[in-house]
């Protein structure tokens, strides 16, 4: 052949172990022998295991949409129950009708409260489709922030990224957030981009207040600073992309719950072990669900309900809807010397 070596005997397609090149001027050389039938055998159930496992990831688990409910201890005492429906990370795209036709019918939990933390586009023509998809839910008092996937498109990305420069920032094409915005807060939902609100919901006062996406780095804490309303029944701080610095000032300035997005669970989880990353500075334990920020403050982290168009795929970390059912604190008053609240929230999914 073109190395100057021919196969001796021994390479042709028997059992040995080892066989021997022959060199032209008749030397001999030890060769490794075609591979054993078990050794055959294994490589091909690794390669076909590995094609089932992207195949569910992009086909099933990806679709398999799913309404989690979480109880938390959050409100002020002898407050009455309040009903959130946490969305985030809807990553529309105008032809995922599937996708559109389970978000209608997420109007039948019956929320008192709609948030959404961003990230609801995925292209350009994509806001009738996120618009019409919300249905009923934009006639429930809402409110919402922003994600980077409102301002632009997502873009091809190296995967390698993700695990070796959280920072990275790759920009797609401008998305048509203003129409977004529009369409929201034309139907009655409140934009908390850097701007603190007070209202009533169920017979209960909220303090809520939110930041443009730290992920971006358009967060500016400082223009929402201070302590929340010490009347209301729940003060709530809202992000897209849960960031350390931006979780600290809300819990330092006493928030009770903190709703973010961003993460997508991790989006491709390992069974024992959880996410990979949170594709921001949050510790993988926390990349999804209920924890708890400091002392006094929750953090609710959705795994939110689409992906990129680039990363369609999904494996133990289903999309989902979180219905937070809100319930009085068994502990103090709001004031620097409560106790801290240790209740475990209860969660379950359907």
């Amino acid at each position: 052949n073109g190395c100057g070596f021919s196969f001796g005997d021994g390479c042709h397609g028997s059992d040995t172990t080892v066989a021997r090149l022959r060199a032209r001027d008749g030397s001999t050389l030890p060769c490794m022998a075609a591979a054993s039938p078990a050794l055959k055998t294994s490589a091909l159930a690794a390669v076909g295991s590995a094609a089932l496992a992207v195949g569910y990831a992009a086909v099933i688990e990806r679709n398999a949409f799913v309404v989690r409910e979480v109880t938390m201890p959050v409100l002020t005492p002898g407050s009455t129950p309040l009903r959130v429906l946490h969305l985030s990370d809807i990553h529309m795209r105008p032809t995922q009708k599937h996708k559109q036709a389970w978000l209608r019918e997420l109007a039948r939990w019956e929320p008192d409260l709609v948030v959404n933390t961003g990230d609801n586009l995925s292209h350009t023509r994509a806001v009738p489709a996120v618009v019409q998809a919300l249905g009923d839910l934009l006639s429930v008092p809402g409110v919402f922030v922003f994600g980077s996937n409102d301002y632009f498109a997502p873009r091809l990305k190296n995967p390698a990224k993700y695990l070796t420069d959280r920072d990275h920032r790759v920009f797609g094409k401008p998305l048509p957030w203003q129409d977004l915005r529009a369409a929201f807060t034309e139907r009655g939902w409140l934009d908390l981009t850097h701007t603190r609100r007070e209202f009533e919901v169920a017979g209960l006062s909220v303090a809520a207040a939110g930041v443009d996406d730290p992920h971006l780095q358009r967060d500016r804490y400082d223009t929402i600073a201070g302590r929340p309303s010490p009347i209301a029944n729940l003060t709530l701080g809202v992000t897209h992309a849960p960031y350390t610095r931006v979780l600290d000032r809300f819990a330092a300035d006493g928030y009770q719950l903190v709703l973010a997005g961003h993460t997508h669970g991790g989006q491709l989880c390992l069974p024992f072990y959880g996410a990979l990353v949170t594709n921001c500075d949050l510790d993988r334990s926390r990349a999804k669900g209920v924890s708890r920020w400091g002392a006094d403050t929750a953090l609710h982290v959705s795994a939110g309900i689409g992906t990129s168009p680039y990363a369609p795929l999904r494996f133990c970390c289903r999309p989902e809807a979180t219905l937070l059912t809100l319930v009085a604190s068994p502990t103090g008053g709001r004031d620097e010397n409560r106790s801290v609240v240790r209740s475990t929230p209860t969660a379950s999914v359907r």
